[in-house]
């Protein structure tokens, strides 16, 4: 059986599978430029298709067919509506319809050509001969799942419009991001509902999304083909925008809008605000289509900070939101708490081996090893639940693993020396120990947290 998947200790193949995973998990998110996008695709369509040819070796042809015809399918836009449905039951997939990743089709025929000596090759090498090629695949399955995890999607409460010259519109149908054009005469306006975004957001909060399009038009403008041209920054331009949602009367310096800003259908109003540089600013104000329900949001530099519901005259509801400095000081003081319930766990331990400097817990040796084993296991509970109750960060599918992994290699050589050297003094000390240890990743990663809201 182990022959078979010989293939998966070939050099090549390793090499590919390493470069595979520190592109997708680093250099991406890094660099982020044509060079690491590409550099998936390539070392992907590699080991792919050798990949299945150990399960289905008297198929291998047709798997490699299978491989090519997938590849250009999933980098279609005729992909779009497996995607959303798997996304939509399961968990989110997306990718970015680029014709230009076809380039990397011609390494099918490289992988062919690979596949047929390398287990020759892993015979000839002492290094991989004794290897077990079940967690190479193990990982091999983690690296394609990690491959198509999404990119965070940036989506737009409020109307975001970019103003550039040009005189043709882009195909709408061709970008992943969601982008309406509208013409007048040399100009071009952009509607931005949603952008990617290939970083992880510390908070999914407006402070983030005011990164994020900080320099909306320069982005934009490097997505849209034939169009390279901003409008001059002090230019002000006024428009009428006719939406499937209304007419939207907007105000632009440059390209950004700047002023005010009213969408109305039917000669209703029914919605009103002010941008700055971009970025909402003071009191907006969204009607019903009855005008029986008024919400006004209050905005500071682009940040939400006061949500008011009026039905009628009489207002129904306010509500107070965060702004990052907010969240930033309530992290301060969650850190501080977890800090302060550390110090208390350590005392009970240090209480402990002072009132009982002679006392022992008799532990059979089995019951020491299965202690020793299992007690990263509860650490790492406790932290989640930690985690879960501050309840500002929630971690990607792929990080509890991984998180797992670091508290149990961390954690499980201290409860060895603990439990077969140091020794407990009273049974509930085991507890105490978990504790403390849970409180002390959990203040590591917290931290994280705080440099990440801080950056």
């Amino acid at each position: 059986m182990a022959d078979r998947f010989k293939s998966l200790l070939s050099f090549p193949f390793i090499i590919c599978l390493i470069v595979l995973l520190a592109n997708d998990f680093y250099l991406k998110e890094t660099y982020h430029n044509t060079f690491t996008g590409k550099l998936s695709d390539v070392c992907g369509l590699f080991i792919f298709p050798i990949f299945w040819s150990a399960f289905f070796t008297r198929h291998r042809l047709a798997v490699f067919v299978l491989s090519g015809l997938l590849f250009i399918y999933w980098k279609s836009a005729y992909s779009s509506g497996f995607i959303n449905c798997f996304s939509t039951y399961f968990f989110t997939i997306q990718r970015v319809v680029d014709y230009t990743d076809l380039i990397a089709l011609p390494v099918l025929l490289l992988a062919w050509l690979h596949i047929s000596d390398a287990p020759k090759k892993v015979d000839a090498y002492s290094v991989f001969r004794n290897v077990s090629p079940y967690p190479i695949a193990a990982l091999t399955i983690f690296a394609f799942c990690a491959t198509s995890q999404p990119t965070y999607i940036q989506k737009f409460d409020q109307p975001e419009y970019v103003l550039l010259k040009g005189n043709a519109l882009p195909d709408s149908g061709v970008f992943e991001e969601d982008f309406r054009f509208y013409k007048f005469d040399s100009l071009v306006v952009v509607q931005v509902n949603s952008l990617y975004s290939h970083n992880r957001p510390a908070e999914d909060d407006d402070y983030n999304k005011n990164i994020l399009i900080r320099d909306l038009d320069l982005q934009v403008i490097d997505m849209l083909p034939g169009i390279k041209s901003l409008v001059p920054p002090n230019q002000q331009t006024r428009l009428t925008v006719n939406t499937s949602q209304g007419n939207d009367h907007v105000q632009f310096k440059g390209s950004r809008l700047h002023g005010r800003f009213v969408r109305e259908t039917n000669g209703k109003i029914l919605i009103e605000g002010t941008y700055k540089s971009g970025l909402e600013d003071s009191i907006w104000t969204f009607r019903s289509a009855n005008n029986k329900t008024v919400t006004k949001i209050t905005f500071i530099n682009g940040e939400r900070t006061l949500v008011q519901q009026f039905d009628g005259n009489t207002l129904t509801s306010s509500n107070s939101i965060n702004t990052r400095a907010d969240v930033k000081r309530n992290k301060i003081i969650q850190i501080a708490i977890l800090v302060l319930l550390m110090i208390g766990t350590i005392s009970q331990i240090v209480k402990s081996h002072r009132n009982n400097p002679n006392e022992r817990v008799e532990i059979l040796s089995s019951w020491k090893w299965l202690a020793s084993f299992l007690s990263p296991l509860i650490v790492w509970m406790f932290q989640a639940f930690i985690t879960q109750l501050l309840g500002n960060y929630q971690y990607d599918l792929l990080v509890i693993p991984f998180a797992i992994f670091v508290v149990y290699v961390v954690t499980c050589p201290l409860f060895f020396i603990i439990i077969f050297w140091i020794k407990l003094k009273r049974k509930v000390d085991i507890l105490w120990y978990c504790l403390t240890f849970a409180l002390t990743i959990s203040i590591w990663f917290e931290y994280e947290i705080f440099t990440k809201l801080s950056a």
